[in-house]
């Protein structure tokens, strides 16, 4: 009997259970998983360069021979160490982090091919953490596209490769196993490769055109059975009449009246249309899209104040216990500073049984009527007494599923229709074009402008060598009693990447910057409550300087931070560089954004300089989906929208609007699922229901 796609990962040879705890830790159990478990990015060794020729802040191969012996200094809890290597037309130095077995690997007179990023000091070069490759190795490996996976610690590259090496190998030999849901006339008038070479290519391409034909291929895909999930949901919500009737009451406008500020004309017209479909007796199922700070959580309180005055509970999902505490802590501030008929109660998963059980209870028996949370509200042991709102903030699109898990856990008599309203926000603006299609089920209110007071951000944008400078303003500003962010694209040092990450650029600072600063980490690896003690901390002015990765993306409220340095800015898209800047320019102190640039391309140059030039969310939403193209297919996951595995909003809008008209012309056909042709792509909607298989909002 042949491979399954259902099988584990453990049938492969190479993997036991030990490894398959590994691959567990990166969201792979079967084979399936294991071919869709797609590359962040891929590995091509450049031409060999003379040392002579070398230009600053350039990724090299250098054949080198080393001239040096091997010493060491210490750097607070670092340990550096340097050598030289030479070529026919110079000398460079090599530098090392946490490396103490190179004093016995470098021996003089040994031959490498030194493989990293240069930059000049002085007359001279360093390379840092350069990978060291054999004549043989590079040989071997030179012109080659080899893909680099998303890891955890224990589980290398090589492990990763040679396993979906043999899923691959087991797919193409049994042609059955992997069904084409692609109807052949969909993949020629698009131009699209079949399934099985997609996944080939995806993981070992032998050149880019196979590499970006699979792209193509498997977003086009995503793309369009996520639009075809979107058609029977709106299908499945549209008017659909309110379980909870509501009137406008007096606590909402005794709230806009005690503020100590104004709506601004845009936060007026959404309002407006929230409590509109709040109270005109059908379900609200409404997406609130404002740019960074424009004040989309003062509209969920007055939603949730409206909910809860008519005798109603309201519940507001956020993607990170991070976000879920800070909203859980203003919402609680807003109670106790304007008397608001608030209970709140926060529900995440750090909670202890004891703690969740008693929360449980709280939410059972309507003692607390606003609940704040992470995904934890939708747990089979959460059970609400009257819930009429769902607001769910970032990244989450709330779809049909979780609305339906939200009305089987509000109480009512038999045969109720219990649907709630709901309200998505999101502050990633999305081009109008773009928003019409993956919104389609939803009715959009856009907020554009920020309530006043706000100072506009002041942006810069520098190359590598500009990096010490940077770190001298963040001083001066610390020292001025501000607080700054560091955002870093990787969370430990890997040995096929220069990119700057969280774990050494910390101490890195440590180590150069005054012992008197406090400088933490933050990353997605850590456990839950040390994130959570950490952002606290930060918030509490406890900490000066804090080095993430991305996970500060989303919504964190720092008045008093008021610098952010992005590292490798080269490597996010527009639209998540302007999320990540909207962290600082939240208070009443001018506030700057330095993009570090560690890129030497001119287009990578002119992106940047998008932002340096605007803070307007929506026109570098537009310029981004302008700028963007398959060159930037490779590196780190762009938009961050709707969670896709491979589609990128932006990158691939030309297939998203493409699988859009697909679509409408599959559905226009009403008994489309009962033909042939789309057998295969009709049981793939019907799996992903039934089994709850992860695409976005589904």
């Amino acid at each position: 009997m042949g491979f399954q796609l259902t099988d584990p990962v453990t049938i492969l040879k190479g993997i036991g259970d030990k490894s398959a705890a590994l691959f567990r830790r990166v969201g792979v159990e079967n084979l399936e998983e294991l071919l869709r478990f797609y590359p962040r990015d891929y590995d091509r060794i450049e031409e060999v360069s003379l040392i002579s020729e070398l230009k600053d802040n350039s990724r090299v191969v250098v054949r080198g021979t080393i001239c040096s012996g091997v010493s060491e200094r210490k750097a607070g809890r670092m340990t550096i160490s340097f050598s030289q290597a030479a070529d026919e037309s110079g000398k460079i130095q090599l530098s090392f982090f946490n490396m103490p077995y190179m004093k016995k690997m470098l021996k003089k007179g040994s031959v490498y091919y030194l493989r990293g990023k240069v930059h000049r000091r002085g007359n001279s070069f360093t390379m840092e953490q350069p990978a060291l490759l054999s004549p043989a190795e590079y040989e071997k490996q030179q012109g080659k596209l080899l893909p680099l996976y998303p890891l955890t610690t224990g589980l290398n590259q090589k492990a990763v490769r040679k396993a979906v090496a043999q899923a691959l190998e087991a797919v193409i030999k049994e042609k059955d196993m992997l069904p084409e849901i692609l109807p052949c006339d969909i993949r020629v008038e698009e131009d699209l490769c079949d399934g099985t070479q997609s996944l080939e290519w995806i993981h070992f391409p032998e050149k880019e055109e196979q590499l970006a034909a699979a792209k193509k291929r498997l977003a086009f895909e995503e793309f369009l059975v996520f639009l075809l999930l979107v058609r029977k949901m709106k299908n499945s919500v549209q008017m659909v009449p309110s379980a909870f009737p509501m009137l406008e009451t007096a606590d909402t406008v005794r709230l806009l009246e005690s503020l100590p500020f104004r709506l601004t004309k845009d936060q007026e017209q959404v309002w407006r249309e929230i409590a509109g479909d709040m109270t005109g007796g059908y379900t609200m199922n409404r997406l609130v899209q404002g740019d960074v700070g424009s004040g989309k959580t003062i509209l969920a309180a007055l939603a949730l104040l409206l909910a809860v005055s008519n005798g109603y509970q309201g519940a507001m999902m956020a993607p990170t216990e991070v976000l879920a505490v800070q909203h859980f802590q203003t919402l609680r501030g807003y109670a106790e500073k304007y008397k608001l008929p608030f209970r709140p109660a926060l529900l995440t998963g750090s909670l202890s049984a004891k703690e969740k059980r008693e929360v449980y209870g709280q939410i059972e028996n309507g003692e607390c009527n606003v609940i704040i949370g992470t995904h934890a509200l939708i747990q089979e042991k959460v059970r609400y007494a009257k819930l009429a709102l769902v607001i769910t903030d970032e990244q989450h699109r709330f779809g049909v599923r979780q609305r339906e898990t939200f009305s089987q856990k509000s109480m009512g008599q038999a045969g109720d229709s219990r649907m709630p309203h709901v309200m998505v926000m999101s502050a990633t603006p999305i081009p109008r074009t773009l928003a019409m299609i993956l919104y389609g089920d939803l009715h959009v209110s856009v907020i554009k402008m920020l309530p006043t007071g706000r100072q506009t951000i002041k942006n810069c944008v520098v190359g590598t060598d500009y990096r010490n400078r940077a770190w001298k303003f963040l001083e001066k500003e610390i020292a001025e009693g501000r607080q700054a962010f560091v955002v870093c694209p990787m969370i430990e040092p890997s040995e096929e990447s220069e990119l700057e990450n969280v774990e050494e650029y910390t101490e890195k600072m440590r180590a150069v910057l005054p012992k008197t600063l406090r400088i933490e980490m933050l990353h997605g690896k850590m456990r839950q409550t040390e994130k959570n003690r950490i952002m606290d901390a930060f918030g509490k002015g406890m900490i000066d300087i804090l080095v993430s990765t991305t996970v500060i993306e989303v919504g964190v409220n720092i008045p008093n931070a008021t610098v952010m340095v992005i590292e490798n800015a080269e490597r996010f898209g527009l639209a998540q560089l302007h999320q990540l800047r909207g962290r600082v320019g939240r208070g009443s102190h001018q506030s700057y954004c330095i993009f570090i640039n560690g890129s030497d391309s001119e287009k990578a140059g002119e992106r940047l300089e998008v932002l340096n030039h605007s803070n307007d969310g929506f026109y570098i939403a537009e310029q981004d989906l302008k700028l963007r193209g398959p060159g930037d297919m490779f590196g780190i996951r762009q938009s961050g929208i709707l969670n896709f595995r491979i589609a990128d909003i932006y990158q691939d809008a030309d297939m998203l609007m493409a699988a859009d008209k697909v679509c409408g012309r599959i559905t226009a056909d009403t008994s489309w699922e009962e033909k042939e042709e789309y057998r295969e792509l009709s049981e793939l909607l019907a799996r992903s229901i039934r089994n709850n298989i992860d695409f976005p909002g589904i």
